[in-house]
């Protein structure tokens, strides 16, 4: 099969739990206020619910994001998903900015998780990427990603392994 060779392939064909990460196009930071990221992350929130994917992880930044959510029963709805949100977050900066019809998202790129050190070794590193943008020192003080919600909602001992597991192998599309 050939696929275009200027787009990342996507194959959500089978149920399990995705690794998505989507850059602005040419990584302007559109997303540069809290009222801006805060837009970004209720939209992304509220489309992963209404499609039924549902988030274990998330960080949200003014040029990209990634997160992890556990597939739907149909994991195709992915492109309608993450398409309703690009759509509605890209007129949202527009309108801000009194730019209509610009281009505000590029790409998107998902890989399904099958081996449980990778899905630990993602949760962490999504959690802890606010810390690796040098954003802030602990990413706990970073209200646009899921470590205060994630540690939170899971079990101590489940959030103390994934918070000590090793990140530095983890590859991933992250060069914003």
């Amino acid at each position: 099969m050939n696929h275009w060779p200027h787009a990342p392939v996507h194959r959500t064909l089978v149920c399990g739990t995705y690794m998505v990460t989507a850059g602005t196009y040419q990584k302007v930071p559109y997303f540069y206020t809290p009222e801006r990221l805060e837009f970004l992350q209720d939209t992304l929130l509220q489309l992963a619910e209404k499609y039924h994917w549902a988030l274990q992880a998330w960080a949200i930044f003014s040029n990209h994001y990634h997160f992890i959510a556990q597939s739907p029963s149909d994991p195709k709805t992915l492109s309608a998903f993450l398409s309703n949100l690009h759509v509605a977050t890209a007129k949202y900066v527009n309108a801000k900015d009194n730019k209509p019809n610009r281009q505000v998202w590029w790409q998107y790129w998902d890989s399904l998780i099958s081996y449980q050190y990778s899905y630990l070794a993602r949760l962490n590193y999504v959690n802890q990427n606010p810390v690796r943008h040098g954003l802030v020192a602990v990413a706990t003080q970073y209200p646009w990603c899921s470590v205060n919600w994630f540690r939170q909602t899971t079990l101590p001992s489940f959030y103390h392994t994934v918070t000590n597991f090793k990140i530095d192998k983890v590859k991933v599309k992250d060069d914003f």
